[in-house]
C-alpha cells in the first residue's frame, strides 16, 4: 500500500511517500506530476472566433477530453465565450495574428503554462484584396501576406523547438485556390501556394515534426457571404462568381464542422507519415482519419 505523506521542503515537485511492506513502513521520495509535465495534448489554433477555427476548437474538445487549446483572434467576446464553455481547457490571447508582439505573447503563455506544444493549426486568414491582376496594390498585398503567410512562418519559428521536442504537427489551412485560379484571387492564391511550399520545406528540413497543408473545401462561413455580396459583384467576373452563388443556392456549402473535424483529428492523432509535407483536400482518402 502506498500512502502520500508530505511534500519535500526543498523541491515542490517532490513528495515523501509512505510505503508499507508487511508490518513495516518505509519513506521514499517520489516526483509528483506538475501541470506543465502532464501529457495532455496542447494545441494552438489561430482565428478561433468564428467559422472553421471556432469549429476546430469544439472538435478538439469533444474528441479529446484532456486537450488544452490556446486560441487567438481579434474578437474578445467570442474568445470569452469559448473560455467560459471550456473553463480550464481553453486559453486565449486577443489580437492581430500578424502582430509579432501578440505572437510572442501567445507563445510565451503556452510555454510558461504547459512547457510544450503538440500541434499548431494555422487557420487565421483573409481573402481581400480581390481584384484583377492589373489592379495590383502593393500595400494591400503586403497586408494580406503578413496575415496569411508571414504570421504563420513567424509563429511556427517560435513554436518549432517545443513542437520538435514532442514530435508534433504543423497543420496549415490551405485552399483550392492555391492550385487553381479564381478570377480576382491572385493574392489569396499566391499566399496559399506559398503556405503549401512552406509545409513541404518543413517536412524536408525538420525530421522531428510533420507538416501538412489541407484545403477545407467550400465552407459556409462569413468568407462565402463576403464573396457573394462584397467581392464578387465588384471584382469577379459573373461566371467566376456564379460557382459560389450556385453552391449556396443548391445547399452544397460544407458545414464548418466537416473540415474542422479533419484538422482536429490531425492535431490529436498526428499527420500520416506518407502525407508529410503535402497539400491535400479535406476529403482525401489517404488521410485515413477514421481508421
Amino acid at each position: 500500500m502506498i500512502v502520500p505523506h508530505l511534500q519535500s521542503k526543498n523541491d515542490k515537485d517532490l513528495r515523501e511517500t509512505k510505503v508499507r511492506k508487511g508490518n513495516q513502513y518505509f519513506v521514499i521520495e517520489t516526483r509528483q506530476p506538475s501541470p506543465r509535465n502532464t501529457m495532455s495534448k496542447v494545441i494552438v489554433v489561430t482565428g478561433v472566433s468564428r467559422g472553421i477555427g471556432r469549429a476546430v476548437v469544439h472538435e478538439l474538445m469533444s474528441n479529446d477530453s484532456s486537450a488544452i487549446v490556446y486560441g487567438i483572434a481579434r474578437t474578445e467576446s467570442a474568445l470569452k465565450e469559448l473560455h467560459k464553455e471550456y473553463d480550464g481547457r481553453f486559453h486565449y490571447v486577443v489580437g492581430d495574428i500578424s502582430d509579432t508582439a501578440i505572437q510572442k505573447k501567445l507563445v510565451s503563455q503556452v510555454i510558461q503554462e504547459q512547457g510544450h506544444c503538440d500541434s499548431l493549426i494555422a487557420n487565421a486568414g483573409v481573402l481581400e484584396p480581390v481584384a484583377p491582376v492589373d489592379e495590383f496594390d502593393q500595400e494591400k498585398w503586403q497586408t494580406h501576406f503578413n496575415i496569411n503567410f508571414f504570421s504563420v512562418v513567424s509563429l511556427v519559428s517560435q513554436l518549432l523547438p517545443y513542437i520538435e521536442r514532442v514530435n508534433g504537427n504543423c497543420i496549415f489551412v490551405s485552399s483550392g485556390a492555391s492550385v487553381k485560379h479564381y478570377y480576382g484571387w491572385s493574392c489569396y492564391g499566391a499566399a496559399k501556394a506559398a503556405l503549401n511550399s512552406y509545409a513541404q520545406s518543413l517536412a524536408s528540413e525538420k525530421p522531428n515534426i510533420r507538416s501538412i497543408a489541407v484545403a477545407p473545401g467550400v465552407v459556409d462561413t462569413q468568407m462565402q457571404v463576403d464573396i457573394r455580396e462584397r467581392f464578387g459583384p465588384k471584382s469577379m467576373t459573373p461566371q467566376a462568381l456564379k460557382r459560389f452563388t450556385d453552391l449556396q443556392k443548391n445547399g452544397q456549402l460544407l458545414k464548418p464542422q466537416v473540415p474542422a473535424s479533419v484538422y482536429a483529428a490531425l492535431a490529436i492523432t498526428g499527420i500520416p507519415k506518407d502525407l508529410n509535407g503535402l497539400y491535400v483536400r479535406y476529403n482525401d482518402p489517404r488521410l485515413n482519419l477514421d481508421e
